[in-house]
């Protein structure tokens, strides 16, 4: 480590990443290059079925330990820190006190299912919901969640009416602490994701607010990606620096991914997967049930993007390990994979929890098809690995027909370390894949939007020259092959939905 400190110069940005089970923070070179890490697991709770929590001290403890961590290690070797970059976790609802900074309930977690039943009952809205905000009446989205806290938690929605309480997610629930209360605000990407701001107009939407008796007080003040988010407060941590950056996780990745032309796409492999088209600085409204939202805000102008998740990515190989136990560690899948032919005819929907974009069904469940008595570990692994690579086929199709079509896909994530599903990817999509040197874009993202606002960075261009392919993937399959796969793909979806 000393030598890589050495090396450098004597300056770096952190860059918080606040995620659904650990909090990192993580220092940076200017050209990418990781300084120090520091990562804390926390624990989620599960009051009831289908609902999901964090104890919002749990997330705020874990991000002040790992940030001191690499401010001290900073301080220990004479580097100086610029500033500080955000990013979190989206959607994910906090309530708490505007004097005190108490919580009055558990952050309820983007995962969270308890509004379902509202959402479905009010599905007349959905279309006004989707006009304004680019976004489905759906319980993933933070302005259900934070009704449920005001009609559920004794003396809630008084205190709210009177003023006394302010929502926030994440990343605003950690500036409001880090700057010690000074400052209540967000950006236009988490902004986007709460179902009540407005996509075209970048603000708060009063009639969304008044349908879901929200008061306007309540809620953090709106400011672009790289901006002056205050300062990091000596009480919470050992150095004062500016706050300079915030991205929800996905869009911070997008960023990271240095896609910041129209045409650019994204696709984060982890548990799910996530992927982001950049459109241009019109929302494309999508016809095929792919998400729009804002890709990020920027000296005045805001580029757009559409979203299409896949539920389970990495979680179909869990289940392979830990569910029916026919592989012992992830790192065998691709071997595996590599002993079948095309032909081998099993087909994997991996409706583990449902099927998301473009389907958005719920009540789907995972099946499998054209199993005989010689299908063995090698047929579940591949067709594990192929059912990602066709759901990000039907994402990037769909995308496609709303908006530009996709020159390329830039990967990350733990899954596009395996080089045999990044080349079954490019021949599935028939475009290239291109897996970068530095993999964690969303971190890498948020310090870019941390260093351009410090003015480390001269703009979107001088950051393309750290951008650095570890390895390139082009389609070599054969098109009638292709096409018989994709094929059987949809045959397999269809039987899946028609059992529900």
């Amino acid at each position: 480590m000393s030598e890589v400190i050495s090396s450098i110069a004597k300056q770096a940005i952190i860059a918080i990443d606040q995620g659904t089970t650990s909090s990192r923070a993580i220092l940076f070179a200017q050209d990418g290059e990781q300084l120090h890490s520091y990562q804390e697991e926390f624990t989620q709770h599960f009051p009831q079925s289908g609902w999901v929590e964090h104890n919002p001290q749990d997330i705020l403890n874990t991000s002040i330990s790992a940030t001191k961590a690499v401010m001290e290690f900073a301080q220990a070797n004479s580097i100086e820190v610029l500033a500080v970059g955000i990013t979190n976790q989206r959607e994910t609802t906090l309530v708490w006190h505007k004097e005190t900074g108490v919580p009055i309930y558990n952050a309820i977690v983007w995962q969270d299912r308890r509004t379902s039943d509202f959402c479905a009952q009010n599905q007349e809205y959905a279309e006004c919901i989707a006009e304004k905000t680019g976004l489905l009446l759906d319980p993933y989205f933070s302005a259900s969640k934070i009704a449920w806290i005001l009609n559920n938690v004794d003396g809630a929605r008084e205190q709210a009416e009177n003023g006394e309480l302010i929502f926030g997610t994440v990343d605003t629930f950690l500036i409001w602490h880090l700057t010690s209360g000074k400052v209540h605000a967000t950006d236009t990407t988490n902004a986007s994701r709460t179902n009540l701001f407005n996509i075209h107009k970048l603000d708060w939407d009063t009639e969304l607010l008044e349908w879901y008796d929200i008061p306007a007080s309540m809620l953090p003040k709106v400011k672009e990606c790289a901006a002056d988010y205050g300062t990091t407060s000596t009480s919470a941590l050992p150095l004062d620096v500016p706050i300079a950056g915030v991205a929800g996780d996905q869009q911070a990745a997008l960023f990271g991914q240095c896609c910041f032309t129209p045409g650019t796409f994204k696709a984060t492999y982890g548990t799910g997967c996530f992927a982001l088209l950049n459109t241009g600085t019109e929302p494309q409204k999508s016809q095929h049930n792919m998400l729009t939202t804002v890709g990020y805000s920027l000296n005045g102008q805001t580029y757009y993007a559409l979203e299409g998740s896949i539920f389970t990515a990495g979680a179909n190989i869990q289940w392979l390990r830990d569910g029916i136990k026919v592989i012992s560690s992830a790192s065998e899948t691709k071997a595996l994979a590599e002993s079948l032919k095309y032909d081998h005819g099993v087909v994997l929907v991996p409706g583990f929890a449902g099927l998301g974009a473009p389907h958005w069904e719920a009540d789907a469940r995972a099946a499998i098809y054209g199993m005989s008595r010689g299908t063995n570990e090698a047929h579940f692994a591949r067709a594990a690995l192929e059912a990602v690579c066709y759901q990000t086929h039907d994402l990037l199709t769909a995308m496609s027909a709303d908006s530009v079509a996709a020159k390329a896909v830039w990967v990350d994530g733990g899954m596009v370390g395996n080089d045999w599903l990044c080349q079954f990817l490019a021949d599935i999509l028939q475009i290239e894949v291109m897996r970068p040197k530095i993999m964690e874009s969303t971190a890498l993202g948020v310090m870019y939007l941390a260093g351009l606002q410090v003015g480390w960075y001269t703009d979107t261009q001088s950051l393309q020259q750290y951008k650095v392919v570890d390895k390139k993937f082009s389609p070599q399959l054969d098109e009638p092959t292709r096409a018989t796969l994709i094929s059987r793909w949809q045959k397999a979806v269809n039987a899946t939905l028609a059992f529900i």
